[in-house]
């Protein structure tokens, strides 16, 4: 099978992909899109990070592409419905990323609340100003997270070794969370409790936005936001308004609508003097591209020799290649199984499945 790897991977992933005997693997990092849609049907699968866009041009001629893999959570930069169409796999490594950061939001939390980097910048000018940046502990002090996955749980059980309360809202999330968390029903009661809120959530239609000017309204002054999910959960004109105003005391953002920042209110965000903006971090640490990378690979190599496919985030061609029997059926085990993911603590190990009547009926050969 023929590997691309489109995007600059770190080597402990491709040194897995050279090792495999029915692989052979292409290392093309920094192709133009045209370059790269000339040249993806050639493969049979291909690992990407978020430097690549996989776009309706890139996915024209796809030929034997069967499988994406984003060494990363995020897949905005892939056309999932186009490559759905496709019958092509887009899968993500949701795991591998999700203490660095973690550790990032938390050292962003730290550092902004102890004023590090304008004391470093002053002490570096030849400044000796201790009074100028005294700052605010941690401890004693409530946390709001909004989104708890992987990530989200992860910032709390950390949050609690610093003496932090913790306040969390997910409206999907109905299983239980270990720990001394408290769920809140409302976004609004989140806010107006916190004096740190940091957001854990996908880019969505839904979460974009979510924390805004009604949101800022009910917040206390002394609030301080932190963002290392995506760009625009959190609503950067209202939160420039807010920050202006003194209706917030600072932010920490690590995302961006667009990367580079372009648009003058993301410049003006990380210009503010109680902003501290750093290029999206998140995943930057020796450890994360490792494991991310390895995830990317095996995930995708066991997909292609028709293993389990793992962490894919579309059910790639099923109208195309189920008999129509059992197309009600498939919708009905997707349902139930975002079902059980949201009643479930931890990880499922075992999924048993009983069923009777018209399919246990269904021809020889209809069923996978």
């Amino acid at each position: 099978m023929k590997v691309l790897v489109a995007d600059k991977l770190s080597k402990v992933g491709i040194e897995w992909l050279q090792s495999q005997e029915d692989v052979e693997v292409a290392v093309k990092p920094g192709l133009e899109p045209g370059e790269l849609a000339k040249m993806v049907g050639q493969y049979d699968g291909m690992i990407i990070r978020s430097g690549v866009k996989v776009t309706a041009e890139v996915l024209a001629k796809s030929g034997d592409l069967k499988c994406i893999a984003r060494a990363g959570i995020g897949v905005d930069n892939v056309d999932v419905p186009l490559a759905t169409q496709k019958g092509i796999i887009v899968m993500n490594t949701p795991g591998g990323n999700t203490v660095s950061t973690a550790e990032l939001a938390l050292a962003l939390m730290m550092a902004l609340s102890r004023k590090i980097s304008p004391a470093n910048a002053s002490l570096r000018s030849g400044q000796w100003n201790r009074k100028t940046y005294q700052g605010t502990q941690l401890a004693g002090k409530t946390l709001g997270i909004v989104g708890m996955g992987r990530i989200g749980q992860t910032v709390a059980t950390r949050a609690g070794a610093f003496d932090m309360r913790v306040l969390a809202y997910d409206p999907y999330l109905a299983g239980k969370i270990s720990g001394k968390i408290e769920m809140v029903k409302d976004l609004g009661e989140l806010c107006k409790r916190s004096d740190y809120i940091t957001v854990h959530v996908p880019a969505s239609d839904e979460t974009l936005g979510m924390i805004g000017s009604a949101q800022f309204a009910v917040m206390k002054p002394t609030v301080r936001m932190i963002n290392a999910a995506r760009g625009g959960i959190i609503d950067e004109v209202a939160l420039l308004e807010a920050l202006n105003e003194g209706r917030v005391a600072g932010a920490a953002i690590d995302v961006y609508m667009c990367e580079p920042p372009a648009s003058e209110v993301e410049k003006a965000l990380i210009a503010h003097e109680n902003v501290l903006a750093v290029p999206h971090l998140g995943a930057s640490t020796e450890e994360a591209q490792e494991q991310v990378a390895l995830d990317a690979a095996q995930q995708l190599v066991e997909a292609l020799r028709g293993g389990q496919v793992r962490n894919a985030i579309n059910a790639p061609g099923f109208a195309q290649v189920l008999p129509e029997i059992l197309l009600p059926y498939a919708e009905l085990a997707r349902r139930l199984g975002t079902i059980l993911t949201t009643i479930t603590a931890g990880a499922l190990d075992k999924v048993e499945v009983i069923f009777r009547g018209r399919i246990a009926l269904a021809p020889a050969g209809t069923t996978p």
